[in-house]
């Protein structure tokens, strides 16, 4: 590839990322939801419309992004955090296509079928790391909080961690809010690197490829959505000039085998723990207790 295309590509790359911690903050609370498409496409058509009309300066298009996002995450949490299982998710996935007819029928503000131009002057790397830089700290400060204890025993067992007086509809709504900010955030980034925004700018092969950057990445760290929307991104662009018209094909079988072999993802800590220990010649950790477990058994 090209310089220019190198640069193109890492650039959508950390877009794909805010939008795979987007997807990451509400799977962390065990919803899988695919509304931050939703959410980004309202934040980039309401930036990109304020810019056009009223001259809205940068900065504030950013930002009035992720408090629409975030908003929005508060109104779909309070709608669909009632519902559960696979119907939750299809309520999500029900935005994203509802959010497409929106666009389409309402072209004094999206531009309709034929789309809208967006100012480009969010399109620097500078506002695309900020963004990303935020993310992570936010995520990594909650990882190792209250919230974050919460939040694992929730994705866990809903019924268990109710018992233990946690709420799991305030610890979802919180989930909803993250989500909402990442991906109104993505969204306004998404619209000035690409300086044009239509229907299907934010459809379902934009959660297709969030969703599984988190697969792929792992959805047990932070981490995980960055690195797998990175390489998600950027293999398919490698095997292009490899393999043609099979890049799609390649990537599919890469994308299952690390399900089938890393069923938590690339970034996974527990592997990474593993790894040391063996590299100290170290048993395992638990590996004590369940050898003086089996060692009882046999005794008794």
């Amino acid at each position: 590839m090209s310089t220019t295309a190198w640069i193109t590509t890492l650039q959508f790359a950390g877009v794909n990322a805010l939008f795979a911690l987007s997807v990451y903050a509400s799977l962390w609370t065990g919803v899988l939801s695919l509304a931050p498409i939703f959410f980004g496409a309202v934040g980039a058509f309401t930036f990109g419309y304020l810019s056009a009309a009223l001259g809205l300066p940068p900065f504030l298009g950013l930002v009035l992004g992720v408090v629409i996002g975030a908003g929005l995450g508060v109104l779909t949490a309070g709608i669909v955090i009632r519902l559960s299982s696979h119907y939750l998710a299809m309520a999500t996935i029900a935005m994203v296509l509802i959010g497409r007819v929106l666009i389409i029928n309402l072209p004094d503000y999206t531009g309709g079928a034929a789309g809208t131009l967006v100012p480009g002057e969010l399109g620097t790397w500078l506002w695309l790391i900020g963004c990303l830089a935020i993310a992570g700290f936010v995520l990594s400060r909650l990882a190792g909080s209250r919230f974050g204890f919460a939040a694992d025993a929730v994705r866990e067992d809903p019924a268990v961690a109710q018992t233990l007086g946690i709420s799991t509809r305030h610890i979802q709504l919180v989930g909803f809010i993250l989500s909402g900010a990442f991906a109104g955030a993505a969204g306004v980034m998404q619209a000035s690197f690409l300086q044009y925004i239509g229907p299907d700018t934010f459809y379902t092969h934009l959660g297709f490829v969030t969703l599984a950057a988190v697969v792929l990445g792992g959805a047990f760290h932070w981490a995980g959505p960055i690195v797998g929307a990175l390489v998600f991104t950027i293999l398919p662009e490698l095997l292009r000039d490899v393999m043609g018209d099979y890049d799609r094909v390649v990537t599919g079988v890469l994308l299952v085998a690390i399900i089938i072999y890393m069923p938590r993802g690339l970034v996974d800590l527990r592997r990474f723990r593993l790894f040391r220990h063996r590299s100290r010649g170290e048993a395992p950790p638990g590996a004590s207790a369940s050898r003086d477990s089996a060692n009882q058994e046999v005794v008794s």
